[in-house]
């Protein structure tokens, strides 16, 4: 699954999305894309769950239909 989130801009960013993904699925695989604000995440558990996690530390995903 993708998320894309406006304010991850730096490497020290993409750490703390990726943490929070690791939150709810220690196991994923996370590819995070500071440049273009995008993540791919690779897990079983639902987007719901990273979109929660991520809200809670601070990235907020972008609703699905803003993203240029």
């Amino acid at each position: 699954m993708q998320f894309h989130i406006e304010n991850m801009t730096c490497g020290g960013c993409a750490c703390g999305v990726t943490r929070a993904i690791h939150t709810v699925d220690p196991a994923a695989n996370v590819e995070a894309d500071p440049p273009k604000r995008k993540v791919v995440v690779t897990s079983g558990q639902p987007r719901a769950a990273f979109e929660a996690a991520l809200a809670e530390a601070g990235f907020p995903v972008a609703p699905v239909g803003t993203v240029a």
